[in-house]
């Protein structure tokens, strides 16, 4: 069954405040500016907004007054953005410091669901040496997936995009959206991550650097610009993947009987298409059994069996 979903990703900057005022102010002034930077999706009435790597958090504060501006903030940010979520009905996804169960800081970001509660965390896995080490931030161990209602998402930040520890993990989980908050971009690793794990990719990227969202083929469906730094774009988490091989002429019945209520959708090269339904009633799913379609993992991983079958080992 179609499940449309309309994502909305901010890249903007990150921001600076002014050394001079209390934390008190300070808060209020990171409020005021992140409410200026989600105001303009809002209209969109986004199921899910992303916000970029230390969205809330000073980037000019050393390391002792962030520390000190964490303790003072406490979970206020929690409580702000369960605010504009509840207000919006909306999902938001946002990446910030907070205090582990030491002294330590962990780069984590929260996933608030529409009623304004935290549905789930993720903590950045990979940490840069020494940069982050040094400042007193420690890696993260687990990877978990989220359940909104919207779907399944999981996380990554930053730097966890160049390893393939990560990305094997959450290939085997099969989320259905990766939310990427980061300073830096990854260019086609992005691309990359999507088309590896099946899942449509969202990034928020600062510095205003493009921020896309990629769908499970890796094809790029949206991105800010140089002149707007968001962008919103609906997506249909309903699909399926399958390779051309044995299917050319299922392809050519599935779309004969279905017609605009299913999309075929191949890139060209690759050698493989996804399948979105865009029916009330019938899932992706459903029609590749009708038409005995077999889906791609189930196609590959039978292909590799066959081939470690001693019969099939040539020299």
């Amino acid at each position: 069954m179609a499940r449309y979903v309309k994502i909305s990703t901010i890249g903007a900057p990150l921001i600076t405040v002014d050394d001079s005022l209390s934390f008190v102010e300070a808060i209020a002034v990171i409020e005021e500016y992140l409410i200026s930077i989600i105001k303009p999706v809002l209209p969109d009435k986004p199921d899910l907004i992303l916000l970029t790597e230390m969205c809330d958090v000073p980037t000019n504060y050393n390391v002792p007054k962030r520390e000190e501006f964490l303790r003072h903030r406490g979970d206020s940010h929690l409580r702000f953005f369960g605010k504009l979520a509840r207000e919006n009905h909306c999902n938001i996804a946002f990446c910030t410091y907070r205090f582990g169960a030491g002294d330590y800081t962990l780069n984590t970001t929260y996933v608030i669901d529409r009623e304004g509660s935290i549905a789930g965390q993720y903590s950045k896995n990979h940490i840069v040496i020494p940069q982050e080490s040094a400042q007193n931030v420690r890696s993260g161990t687990k990877a978990p997936i989220i359940e909104l209602d919207i779907g399944r998402v999981a996380c990554a930040i930053c730097f966890d995009l160049n390893f393939d520890v990560l990305r094997t993990t959450y290939k085997a989980l099969k989320p259905e959206i990766i939310l990427f908050s980061s300073m830096y971009h990854g260019g086609i690793v992005q691309q990359f991550w999507a088309q590896s794990c099946r899942s449509y990719f969202v990034g928020a990227i600062a510095h205003s650097r493009p921020s896309s969202i990629i769908s499970p083929m890796g094809e790029i469906l949206a991105y800010s610009t140089n002149y707007t730094g968001h962008v919103t774009a609906t997506i249909n988490l309903d699909y399926a993947m399958a390779h051309f091989d044995h299917h050319h002429e299922k392809f050519a019945a599935l779309k004969e009987k279905y017609g605009a209520r299913v999309e075929i959708f191949e890139p060209g090269n690759i050698g493989y298409v996804q399948i979105s339904s865009q029916c009330p009633d019938i899932s992706a799913a459903q029609m590749l059994e009708e038409f005995e379609i077999m889906p791609l993992d189930d196609y590959l991983e039978g292909a590799l069996a066959v081939q470690l079958l001693p019969e099939s080992r040539g020299e």
